[in-house]
């Protein structure tokens, strides 16, 4: 058969097929329908779920990549950060032994200086270790409960510190608690020392509301004070020890029709989530009793008696 007689041309229903318009139709009606059936019936959840766990490994395989380069990243910031605190860590442990090293001797030369001198040894406090049970539920005080008590030798008056600085006084001992008054207690006052200038006075609470806060009161409007002083207790109230951390000087007002500078502190102790404390002794439980006074009269006599020249009788021919 010649090659000419073949008919190359496909049939006509292959060759017409459906139009473009009827392929829109028919494709925009499958894909509303799909919508509303997944939507009301979720008949495709199983498909999506089938197809989503057949994507995984490779959706994990083409994270890899991703994850390497933002993991690499992270190591070498994170690298950077440790051997920056590395060194920050050694220098400060390097001023803290020169420091170490410095107190060691003060201390030192502190002792034979007192032996030289003949003064009396420095009071050595005792100390007990507590835990805040709860907060006072009245709301205009800061006050605190914690769980030792007279029977472990707690007595009031007690001062209570933390590794920061002074956080109050025992102001109410029980049998098996306390009740701790902080500074920031619109009530408290502890005598303080500067020291910078070494000027003493003393620091109220109340000075920053509820929030807790300290004020230094009755200073004169030319006082020495300035921001960021640091002030300690002095010992010289016969309850606190010397030199515990109290507060800084957080601002000062100066008026011109005021008498008074306004000297607001920041207690270096924050009362608020404190969880365990030192109780201390007083100091006055440690030194020595006070001489009582003398009555009035008394020493009027004992003063004519020492102004008065003594006179002895004469003697007998």
């Amino acid at each position: 058969m010649p090659l000419g007689t073949l008919d190359r041309t496909p049939p006509p229903f292959f060759r017409q097929g459906f139009s473009a318009r009827s392929k829109l139709v028919f494709f925009s009606a499958l894909a509303i329908f799909l919508m509303v059936a997944d939507t009301r019936f979720a008949v495709i959840q199983p498909a999506r779920a089938a197809l989503a766990t057949a994507l995984l490994p490779v959706q994990r395989v083409l994270a890899v990549p991703v994850q390497m380069w933002h993991g690499g990243g992270d190591y070498l910031r994170g690298l950077q950060q440790a051997q920056a605190a590395e060194r920050e860590a050694q220098a400060r442990l390097a001023a803290q032994a020169e420091r170490s090293a410095r107190a060691d001797q003060l201390a030192q030369e502190n002792e034979r200086l007192r032996a030289l001198l003949g003064l009396r040894a420095a009071v050595a406090v005792r100390s007990l270790p507590a835990e805040v049970m709860y907060e006072a539920a009245d709301p205009f005080s800061r006050k605190v409960f914690i769980d030792r008590g007279r029977t472990h030798g707690v007595v009031p008056g007690a001062p209570v510190i933390n590794e920061t600085g002074v956080l109050g006084q025992v102001t109410q001992a029980y049998a098996l608690s306390s009740e701790v008054t902080l500074l920031t207690d619109k009530d408290a006052a502890i005598p303080v020392l500067n020291l910078r200038t070494q000027q003493r006075s003393a620091a109220f609470g109340g000075g920053g509301g509820r929030s807790g806060g300290l004020e230094l009161r009755f200073l004169p409007g030319n006082a020495d004070v300035q921001v960021g002083d640091v002030l300690h207790t002095s010992g010289l109230d016969g309850v606190y020890p010397p030199g515990l951390m109290v507060a800084h000087v957080a601002a000062v007002e100066r008026r011109a029709e005021a008498g008074f500078a306004r000297v607001t502190l920041a207690p270096a102790a924050a009362p608020d989530g404190v969880r365990h404390v030192l109780v201390l002794e007083p100091l006055a439980l440690q030194l020595p009793p006070r001489p009582e006074p003398v009555p009035e009269a008394a020493a009027d006599r004992a003063e004519r008696q020492l102004s008065t020249p003594s006179r002895r009788p004469p003697a007998a021919p």
